[in-house]
């Protein structure tokens, strides 16, 4: 076989592979959309929506507290390096501004709450200090019917950075917000077996407010909604009257808290914490809340349990 004819059966066989290729082979050897998202709980919900076209860098991991974070100089690096970046909004990563700009950040930011309309702490929580009235509550992915929201708003943020991938987020998104439904549908059949005077909790702070609202369910806190307020001397004995008074048996650690002062409370009223709630970060993978489908199914068990005494 002569040289030229040996290349002309090469180069045939390489385009009829290469034609055998179904669209979403080729769409893998692509380089996956480099995406950063705020916290953990939020990473999950892009990667969702994401899939494989996307790799998502995550800055608050499980466990951690996004309130009090503060960017390392390699995170900036990895944040100025970014096509897209996803942070919840409603004032929860006080920090995202500054960080964004060490960076030199000039891609797409999308705020994932984009849209819902947030509630206040002073209202849902009437032990809360005056000085709280015009503070919103950023913790909206609390409320199953809000992520939807959000999913919508990553899809939207994906298909603008990356558009040859919109049809699969799209597709992504829509399967998600099918588990999120149904998700939903479950966590009110629970809570709708239980009488609602007999529906309330005690958390660590104030990160169930959408929760409460979306769920009818009443929650207290000695702290508010950030975790960088300090719960006063004050506020805590109000609340001991309060759970006295209610006679209400559910006391929760979160996960990213300090759990003595909840043990405090707990020795105060006499009332045995109940077990630990996931609000602003989901666990490890060997843990009850490695995603937000778990994490709300986790929390929903813990707390229609204790609410019921058991």
């Amino acid at each position: 076989m002569n040289k030229s004819l040996r290349h002309h059966l090469i180069a045939s066989a390489i385009g009829l592979a290469t034609a055998a290729l179904s669209p979403a082979l080729l769409a893998q050897t692509t380089a996956p959309v480099k995406a950063v998202a705020s916290f953990s709980i939020l990473g999950d919900l892009v990667q969702q929506v994401g899939g494989d076209r996307v790799a998502v860098d995550v800055l608050v991991g499980p466990g951690s507290d996004a309130h009090v974070f503060q960017p390392t100089p390699s995170q900036a690096k990895r944040v100025g390096q970014a096509q897209i970046v996803f942070s919840n909004g409603l004032g929860f990563e006080g920090w995202m501004g500054r960080l964004l700009h060490t960076a030199s950040y000039k891609g797409r930011h999308v705020v994932a709450s984009r849209g819902i309309q947030p509630i206040h702490a002073e209202g849902e929580h009437d032990h809360k200090a005056k000085d709280h009235h015009e503070e919103n509550d950023p913790h909206a992915w609390q409320s199953v019917p809000n992520v939807m929201v959000y999913v919508g708003n990553i899809a939207k943020g994906l298909c603008e950075a990356d558009a040859a991938g919109c049809d699969t987020y799209q597709k992504n998104a829509a399967t998600y917000n099918a588990e999120l439904k149904a998700l939903d549908t479950d966590v009110r059949a629970l809570w709708a077996t239980i009488p609602a005077a007999q529906r309330k909790v005690i958390t660590s702070h104030d990160a169930f407010g959408y929760y409460a609202k979306t769920y009818g369910v009443k929650f207290l806190a000695p702290q508010g909604v950030s975790t960088e307020s300090e719960a006063s001397a004050k506020g805590v004995a109000q609340l001991v009257r309060q759970i006295k008074k209610e006679q209400i048996k559910a006391l929760f650690v979160e996960s990213i808290s300090d759990p003595r002062l909840i043990a405090q409370i707990g020795r105060e009223t006499g009332v045995k914490p109940a077990g630990e709630l996931f609000s602003d970060s989901l666990s490890d993978t060997k843990g009850p809340a490695p995603s937000y489908l778990s994490m709300m199914r986790a929390n929903t068990w813990a707390l229609t349990q204790a609410v019921q005494g058991h």
